[in-house]
Order: structure tokens, then C-alpha cells, then sequence
């Protein structure tokens, strides 16, 4: 049921209360594998509710909480899988936050990991003697060590990234990206995005 009875607005004539904004689905792909682990692949309640009767989707489980017109009555899905499958690209694209994900939020020179917005990346061979802006030339770097670093080749500073920066395959991405959950699941979820994970024997 509704947590909130008072009706705020209309949804193609199904009455809505605020709190279902707080419903986002669940999108696995049809091997019940999540669409993307970071960000997490999540739809509205609106395009999850338009994909079933559209019939792309399966609905998986559900919230406790309905939508309500004269003729239909819906409750909302949690957890939908799609009937088709998608396949993924096999690289990913060359953004800065993929860069970031690569590297795990981590600065690759000091060690410490950091949000997003507190970092950068660096040119291994800096673009002023001819370095290129490519996956293999590019490591994720706080402010301090990149402007520490400057303008000079690693010999030159003494600083080495910690790992060597590499093309990452988007299942890479996908595996780094379950390091980092949001700040809300929903308990109907967490099977789905945890459950291929290998378990301790201990």
C-alpha cells in the first residue's frame, strides 16, 4: 500500500505519492546480471511500469507499495529482467570518470583514495613532450601529486604509478564498479548483485 494517502499528482491517470520516487527498479540484463554495476543500472518506477506492458521486461520481485487507477491496480517492480539479451561492448569509452573506475578512485602515485571530484588524471609522458591522451598514457592523480609531478617523465620525479595503466575491458569496469554500492539497496537487490560473487570457504 501507499505510505503516504495524500495524492500529489497523476501518472497517466494512476494517482502518485510522493514517496514513490524512491522506487527506482532494478535492470538486469537477461542472464539476471545487472545492465551496470556503477552507476547501477536503475530506471524509474515510470519506465519500469511502461517496459511491462510494453513486454520487454520480466518483472522479478516487487515493491510493497501500489499504484492505483479506477480499472488497474499495479504494484510497482523492484527487480525486472529484460527478455532480451544486451551484449556489452567489449571496451568501454575513454572518458575521465572510466579513468577514475579503472584505477578505483585511487590516486596512483600516493596511494589514497579519493572522490571524484577531488581528482584528476595525469599524462605519464607529459603533452608537452608529446605524450598522448590515451588509456595507456593516463593515470588517475590527486591534485597534490599531480602538481608534485608537474611537467617531468616518472624517471625525472621519482614517481611511478602504482599500477600500470592498461585499456580496460568493460567486465573490468563492471568488477571494480561492485567496490563501490550506493547509498541505497533495496533489500530485494541485493541477491541480484551480489550473488555471483565467489564465497569464503572459511
Amino acid at each position: 500500500m501507499l505510505s503516504d494517502p495524500a495524492v500529489s499528482s497523476l501518472w497517466n491517470g494512476l494517482p502518485v505519492t510522493a514517496c514513490l520516487d524512491n522506487c527506482p527498479a532494478l535492470v538486469l540484463n537477461a542472464d539476471f546480471r545487472p545492465l551496470s554495476y556503477f552507476p547501477l543500472s536503475l530506471w524509474s518506477w515510470q519506465d519500469a511500469i511502461k517496459a511491462v506492458f510494453l513486454d520487454r521486461v520480466n518483472i522479478i520481485d516487487h515493491y510493497d507499495v501500489r499504484v492505483r487507477s479506477p480499472s488497474l491496480e499495479i504494484q510497482l517492480p523492484s527487480v525486472v529482467s529484460l527478455k532480451e539479451y544486451v551484449p556489452a561492448a567489449r571496451h568501454p569509452a575513454f572518458t575521465r570518470f572510466n579513468v577514475f573506475l579503472r584505477d578505483r578512485f585511487t590516486c596512483q602515485y600516493c596511494g589514497e583514495p579519493y572522490p571524484s571530484h577531488d581528482l584528476t588524471f595525469d599524462h605519464l609522458v607529459p603533452r608537452s613532450r608529446g605524450g598522448r591522451t590515451i588509456w595507456t598514457n593516463v593515470v588517475t592523480a590527486c591534485g597534490s601529486c599531480n602538481l608534485l609531478k608537474g611537467d617531468r617523465l616518472p624517471r625525472e620525479s621519482g614517481m611511478y604509478p602504482r599500477h600500470r595503466p592498461v585499456q580496460p575491458t568493460t567486465h573490468m569496469l563492471q568488477q571494480n564498479g561492485r567496490a563501490f554500492p550506493p547509498n541505497y539497496l533495496h533489500e530485494s537487490w541485493r541477491d541480484y548483485l551480489y550473488w555471483d560473487t565467489v564465497l569464503d570457504p572459511s
